[in-house]
């Protein structure tokens, strides 16, 4: 997803995208109803992973970009800044920050810690890998009972 990383996401769009995702991953793979298979399932087959990882991979990754550079860089600039005077009436837009700052929050680290973590690139890695483990690499079996066969797997025939 290109550019995912700057997104300002709601819960409501990432299940969007999701299903989405899974939807057309179904269709890729001629899983049509009455077949069911869960969407565990579904990424072990075509050794893909869910796009919501995905993206938190990204946004950790460019926070720590981010959080990296001198302290005049725009995009650093542009993280810390907030706009003068009075914001129009209604619910508060959903910003890069907040996002961040939820998925920070959700693993009880506040932002001074990330930015000290952030400072050494190899506990930054260890860091983000820890919330958002990588995609795994090697070949898993599934556990169902039926033997489905997508083509977006490369096995050899």
């Amino acid at each position: 997803m290109y550019g995912s990383e700057c997104w300002g996401t709601t819960t409501e769009y990432m299940q969007k995208l999701d299903t989405f995702q899974n939807r057309c991953l179904r269709y890729i793979c001629k899983i049509f109803w009455p077949t069911t298979i869960s969407n565990k399932n579904l990424y072990e087959l075509t050794k893909t992973e869910s796009i919501i990882v995905q993206i938190r991979r990204q946004r950790l990754r460019w926070l720590g970009h981010t959080l990296r550079m001198k302290s005049g860089s725009i995009p650093k600039t542009a993280m810390r800044w907030t706009p003068q005077g009075q914001r129009k009436r209604g619910r508060p837009k959903v910003t890069y920050r907040n996002t961040v700052e939820k998925d920070l929050k959700d693993q009880n680290v506040t932002w001074r810690e990330a930015e000290k973590i952030a400072k050494d690139r190899s506990k930054w890695k260890k860091f983000t890998a820890a919330l958002c483990p990588p995609k795994r690499r090697r070949r898993k079996q599934l556990n169902g009972t039926i033997n489905l066969r997508c083509p977006l797997s490369f096995d050899e025939q």
